[in-house]
């Protein structure tokens, strides 16, 4: 009579006799696998973060350009016999109130694109605190030719903000936008483009914009790219109002 073995007996002893071969590789083979999906997992995450940063911080970057343009916009100063905004399709200048403490004296500040082809950046420029209006003649003159360089060059008084393809400038005259080198401005703009701001005429002087229209072209491949346009209005038009 054939005895009866206990199927307790029977596992037990398979199990004293180890995993297979193959039991051991299929198990190293999930070990593996579940090894590489869990470092992509990771690994997308590090890259999504990295995205996210690269996302913030350029965002962070124009938002603060942005800010630096409109603060130098509100500083403008009025001065007789000065053209204290001028644009004369390269470059941006403008006369403003001294940013480094009341009664300094005033600013001279320039934006610019600056760079050779397409890999070009927006530039601002500015000067010390200036209290002679010859002091304001020579910085005028020097703004203008620093923004005449296409190469990049080392100055602590330039700083190289966001990048940019392209940008334009439209003054708000007479209930109207235009270009002012296109606009019943467009004489004073040309014929002043070159010559010390205190050559001008008071009249010219009186031609300050009630508003100005920036229109900035961001390269592809960025954060925040294409057509961006910002308005500003003079704040002596709105407290009036």
């Amino acid at each position: 009579m054939k005895a009866h073995v206990p199927w307790c007996a029977v596992l037990g002893r398979r199990h004293a006799a180890g995993f297979t071969l193959i039991e051991l590789l299929l198990a190293i083979g999930l070990l593996a696998l579940m090894s590489v999906l869990a470092w992509r997992g990771v690994d997308g995450m590090g890259q999504a973060r990295a995205r996210l940063q690269q996302h913030a911080d350029e965002v962070q970057t124009l938002q603060a350009t942005l800010g630096q343009w409109a603060a130098d916009l509100d500083a403008l100063v009025e001065q007789p016999n000065w053209n204290s905004l001028q644009w004369d399709g390269r470059s941006l200048r403008l006369l403003r109130r001294s940013a480094l403490a009341d009664g300094a004296g005033l600013q001279v500040v320039a934006w610019a694109r600056r760079g050779v082809g397409t890999e070009g950046q927006w530039w601002r420029w500015v000067s010390p605190a200036l209290t002679t209006r010859a002091e304001l003649a020579q910085a005028w003159q020097q703004a203008q030719a620093w923004a005449q360089v296409e190469r990049q060059t080392e100055s602590p008084q330039a700083l190289a903000t966001v990048p940019l393809d392209d940008w334009q400038i439209f003054f708000y005259r007479g209930n109207a936008w235009s270009n002012p080198l296109s606009s019943a401005g467009a004489a004073v703009a040309a014929d002043n483009a070159a010559a010390p701001a205190p050559a001008q005429s008071t009249a010219q002087s009186a031609t300050l914009p009630e508003g100005v229209r920036l229109l900035l072209k961001l390269p592809e491949g960025h954060s925040v790219s294409g057509l961006l346009t910002r308005d500003w209005v003079r704040p002596v038009l709105g407290a009036a109002s």
